[in-house]
């Protein structure tokens, strides 16, 4: 597990575009890097479509959002465009990033994990095992 006030790992993934996705480049911002299981499933939809419906606040607050599973890309295109998401997801599908980050179960699948990074790319918060119901207002209050 990461520690808070250390620096992130750096990595690259590709996003829904297939366009080459580097954490370090969104330093000068404040992100929020949520790992999740699966695309269209009840609960991976409902944390997505809240991160979707909380973007203003998250604005406000000079933050970013970035979804990552180990869907691939065609997959994390339809997702976007069925739920109007707009933010990048990311394709994990050799579950690399997730392993580095912590949010991986000992049985392969991923563990529902929310990371606050904020500008300079130091963790700020880590959420481990999380449960969607008030995950994002939470999130939102701690940006």
């Amino acid at each position: 597990m990461l520690k808070e006030g250390k620096k992130v790992p750096d990595f690259v993934l590709e996003n829904q575009n297939g366009d080459e996705v580097k954490l370090s480049h969104f330093a000068k911002k404040n992100v929020i890097l949520y790992f999740y299981p699966k695309d269209d499933t009840p609960g991976c939809t409902k944390e997505a479509c809240g991160f979707r419906d909380s973007l203003s606040s998250l604005n406000t607050k000079d933050a970013i959002v970035l979804g990552v599973s180990p869907d691939g890309v065609e997959s994390h295109k339809k997702f976007i465009t069925k739920y109007g998401l707009p933010f990048q997801l990311l394709s994990d599908q050799e579950k690399k990033v997730a392993e580095m980050y912590g949010a991986l179960k000992d049985n392969g699948g991923i563990k529902r994990s929310t990371f606050l990074i904020g500008k300079g790319g130091k963790l700020k918060k880590a959420w481990y095992g999380v449960r969607v119901p008030g995950h994002v207002d939470e999130v939102v209050e701690t940006v």
